[in-house]
């Protein structure tokens, strides 16, 4: 009742333009009233890595693991006090065979916490009872888990099942735990808060498991019928096999496809990029899905010279990850000292652009990789050129052997590498972002900025803002394809106008993301402001009329909107939250793989 009340008041205040970029400024700081998502992810782990699954899990038995699937409920977090919040009818359904290894939790009450305890398995009223009641999608249903013995009755709590060698020949070993001397539990230290979106992550070592069996000893299955000694043993090991790896105050989305995406190449392995569910839902690419040596290969070749003519320019020659992967220099060099003719831009969250260059000349990201290395102001090589150049180094063959299962490297492939890897590059915790997690808090100066941010100018109604998120709104802050903002512009460059032959796109250029704006100077598609200041002060008096001139703009008077000096400094002190320091400062800036 309580949250249906301030959802009306909310809704009502958005309806009132006084309050509603005061509204809207709330909601993007998290102050809105949301549920609180808690995501429990376990990784399945063998040698301190993570399992592939029918890959060797141990040497010394020389056994992999064909199924690991299992049910969970009880989940239990205990208060600072040792109290506990218990779940009611949570289950969840887990299978590292198809990828389903989250389970999710309705929220947390805020406090603080200090450990968290779950079942393996179901109590005793639960395994008893009639298995068919359950909805179509529900994990205790048998035809989501595959875990009931119908047979018998009952569940199977966890089914670990393989292959080893034994004497030459290939065996197998089926491990089924269940019924309730079997029941697992695990209790884990580990501190947080709760209040805001949370994302636990576990380790389940199964080398550890498997570690407890010698199976010409103990034998090769158990069913966990009474007296069952090996099962016992099992249980015990696996509720000692759990650790906590981390915690982070966010929630990750699931990438979506268009259509069902292409088999993974032979010998490869899945890549999960951790995506916030803050962010729109991604798409990725069905006919080039992300793996590991995918990724690592797109990331060899973007600090590989040899795509230029010369051997003396790399991708990351230009894109500088401490400068968010923007280029310091108004226009960027050549291999061969070419002048460029616009300002490099940066490159993170690329999944979600619509088109790429700042005139839009490139549809996808893999044609647009591809066009630095011809373009004669850039790298200035031929594709063919360097097909035979990373053709004539055997470790670079290997790698492409790993990445698509084939040792023959062609153009396509160097752009799907690449693609990957660019793929990965994804900026999405700046202190704003913690901000709205209610994990960081910003300043006066920053919350005024973020007011203005969101909120028009419209003095008669009594709306005095900066107007920036009409063209940088949403949580990508990059919210309208292209447009002219009002820059006196050189009579040789026309923007999207050259792409489109438009005359309506005279004078439009792509609209960057403002994330780490405070990284990526200089500024604008010509890089001719060199602070932030400078830009602010552009929108606020600087703006010039034209018949193309973006709508958002246009509507302002002819001096400009005529910032404040206190303003323009809190305007630019919340553009300065947007910086991303774990992707602008570490050594490597891909998302962390789940």
């Amino acid at each position: 009742m309580r949250l249906n009340s301030t959802r009306s008041l909310l809704m009502q205040a958005l309806k009132t333009p006084r309050l509603r970029g005061l509204v809207v400024g709330m909601v993007m700081m998290g102050t809105g009233v949301v549920a609180q998502e808690m995501r429990l992810e376990i990784n399945s782990m063998a040698g301190g890595k993570a399992l592939r699954m029918n890959e060797p899990v141990s040497a010394q038995q020389k056994a992999r693991i064909t199924r690991l699937d299992f049910l969970l409920s009880g989940l239990a977090l205990r208060r600072k006090d040792g109290t506990w919040v218990e779940s009611k009818d949570w289950f969840a359904y887990l299978s590292a065979g198809a990828g389903r290894m989250t389970a999710k939790g309705s929220g947390i009450p805020a406090g603080e916490y200090t450990g968290i305890r779950f079942q393996i398995g179901v109590d005793d009223a639960t395994n008893r009872a009639d298995p068919h009641r359950y909805a179509a999608d529900h994990a205790l249903n048998p035809q989501v888990n595959g875990l009931h013995w119908g047979w018998m009755g009952g569940y199977i709590f966890l089914a670990l099942e393989g292959r080893f060698q034994n004497e030459g020949k290939e065996d197998g070993f089926s491990y089924h735990i269940a019924n309730m001397p079997q029941l697992m539990k695990v209790d884990l230290p580990v501190e947080f808060r709760g209040g805001r979106p949370l994302t636990l992550t576990l380790d389940f070592d199964l080398e550890k498991v498997l570690s407890c069996v010698g199976f010409s000893k103990d034998g090769t299955s158990t069913h966990s019928r009474e007296g069952d000694e090996l099962a016992m043993r099992i249980k015990s090991r696996i509720e000692q096999s759990f650790r906590v790896r981390g915690l982070s105050y966010d929630v990750y989305q699931t990438p979506a496809y268009a259509s069902p995406p292409a088999p993974l190449p032979a010998g490869t392995h899945a890549y999960k990029p951790a995506v916030t569910q803050r962010f729109p839902q991604v798409r990725l690419p069905t006919d080039n899905p992300l793996t590991e040596e995918g990724v690592e290969l797109g990331r060899r070749l973007f600090q590989d010279k040899r795509l230029s003519v010369n051997q003396t320019q790399a991708c990351a020659s230009c894109h500088d990850q401490g400068h968010a992967f923007a280029d310091v220099r108004r226009f960027s060099l050549g291999a061969e000292q070419q002048v460029g003719k616009r300002n490099a831009m940066p490159l993170f969250n690329l999944a979600w652009q619509p088109a790429f260059f700042w005139d839009g000349r490139a549809a996808t990201l893999r044609e647009q990789v591809l066009m630095p290395i011809q373009d004669a102001h850039e790298m200035n090589e031929t594709l063919p050129k360097v097909v035979a150049k990373l053709s004539a180094d055997a470790e670079c063959v290997e790698a492409f052997r790993a990445a698509y299962g084939v040792s023959e490297i062609t153009a396509d492939g160097i752009a799907k590498a690449l693609e990957q890897y660019l793929l990965t590059l994804v900026s999405q915790e700046s202190r704003f972002d913690r901000a709205a997690r209610k994990v960081a808090e910003l300043t006066e100066s920053e919350k005024r900025g973020l007011r203005l941010f969101v909120t028009e100018f419209d003095p008669k109604r009594g709306l005095r803002g900066a107007d920036c998120f009409h063209c940088h709104g949403g949580t990508l802050f990059m919210s309208q394809a292209f447009a002219n903002n009002g820059l006196a512009l050189a009579e040789d460059d026309i923007g999207r106008m050259a792409v489109t032959k438009d005359e309506a796109d005279r004078g439009k250029f792509k609209t960057p993301s403002l994330r780490n704006i405070a990284r990526t100077a200089p500024y604008m598609h010509d890089g001719r402001f060199a602070t932030l200041e400078e830009v602010v002060e552009h929108y606020s008096s600087g703006v010039r009329n034209s018949p193309t001139l973006d709508p958002n703009l246009a509507k302002h008077p002819a001096g400009g909107i005529q910032l404040t000096a206190e303003e323009k400094a809190d305007l630019v002190a919340f553009l300065k939250t947007l910086t991303d320091e774990s992707f602008t400062g570490g050594e490597e800036a891909t998302t962390a793989a789940r």
